[in-house]
């Protein structure tokens, strides 16, 4: 967490995280351009470069589009969302080397200017055997660059959560126009069906992945019954793990009941940082809610972070009756204080 924003800095696991990311992107190129040369000697060093950095950019967009479905599926996989923004980064600046190394190769040659021969020297649209497929990665790389460059918090705070999560959710559409570029340019060529096989596999990883969190997701959205009785029957005290959470909805919302030294508290699921589940973190010896995404903290009793931060969850009344959890159906103002429930 930061008070205020301040220039980027590097702690220990972020440069562990970003030297085992150049390190492997360098790795990756360097073995492709050398194996490539052995099994297409014919080939230049410019067309096995668009190749080697064009295949790390799909692969590490891949990685990217996973992580989000396997932190849902098992808390081990949250080391790699934590520091996710610095893989996107890096998938932009791939994926703009192999832009520049295409542009060069095939439109820098002549007298019109690279970008406007990029954008009128092919305008067949309604062809797919020579659709223009250059303009979709074209497309997808700009996506990809505006995430780039608003991945900052100052640029979540400043352009609003709403914008910011509606911009970033676009890397779906840059997915989708990079399959399209993919499938209507190099895969028209290619003999060999390994690109073929490997890209099904990546995409059917990212869809499967996607689907099996949501059908997970959904079953934590099943709505508590609830009737004219302010309080709802949530869980037992048992099935809530210390210094842990259980998640029920309750009136539409996630609410994240927290056990902890005794005691009973329950706040909104949702991190005001980006959104995170707060019912995935856990209390630590400090006493606060840490969201297991980028560790912003609350208080499990006013929902508020401790000073000087001044994010807010809402909160809700609870309590206990034979050894069942009742929570109220309508939650308190963000930051306000609600005494935890005793465990008798």
């Amino acid at each position: 967490m930061s008070e205020k924003y301040v220039a980027i800095s590097w702690n220990r696991q972020k440069k562990l995280y970003d030297a085992i990311i150049a390190g492997g992107v360098l790795l990756y190129v360097g073995l492709f351009v050398g194996i490539g040369s052995l099994l297409q000697p014919n080939a230049t060093a410019e067309t096995l470069i668009i190749r080697g950095f064009g295949t790390c950019a799909i692969l590490l967009l891949h990685i990217v589009l996973i992580i989000g479905p396997l932190c849902r599926i098992s808390p081990k996989f949250l080391p790699l969302l934590y520091n996710r923004r610095h893989l996107g980064v890096t998938t932009f600046f791939v994926g703009a080397i192999h832009g520049v190394f295409s542009i060069i190769q095939f439109h820098a040659l002549g007298d019109v200017n690279p970008i406007i021969s990029l954008l009128t020297s092919n305008t067949r649209f309604t062809s797919i055997a020579d659709f223009p497929f250059q303009l979709l990665g074209l497309f997808a790389l700009i996506i990809l660059f505006l995430m780039a460059v608003t991945s900052h918090d100052f640029w979540l705070k400043n352009l609003t959560a709403p914008v910011w999560k509606t911009l970033h959710t676009l890397v779906y559409v840059a997915y989708a126009l990079l399959i399209a570029h993919i499938l209507l340019g190099v895969l028209q060529a290619e003999t060999n069906p390994i690109l073929t096989i490997f890209l099904g596999i990546g995409v059917c990883l990212v869809f499967g992945l996607h689907l099996f969190a949501g059908f997970r997701e959904a079953k934590m959205d099943k709505e508590l019954a609830t009737d004219s009785a302010d309080f709802v029957d949530a869980c037992s005290v048992d099935e809530i793990p210390e210094k842990r959470a259980c998640v029920r909805t309750i009136s539409g919302e996630r609410v994240a009941i927290f056990k902890y030294d005794g005691k009973i508290s329950a706040v909104s699921n949702v991190c005001q940082h980006q959104n995170g589940p707060l019912g995935e973190g856990q209390i630590g010896d400090d006493g606060c809610i840490t969201c297991p995404w980028h560790g912003f903290q609350y208080q499990p009793e006013t929902g508020a972070s401790p000073p000087p931060f001044t994010e807010k969850v809402p909160t809700f009344y609870t309590k206990i009756e034979n050894g069942r959890v009742f929570v109220n159906k309508n939650p308190e103002k963000a930051g306000t204080f609600v005494k935890a429930t005793e465990v008798k």
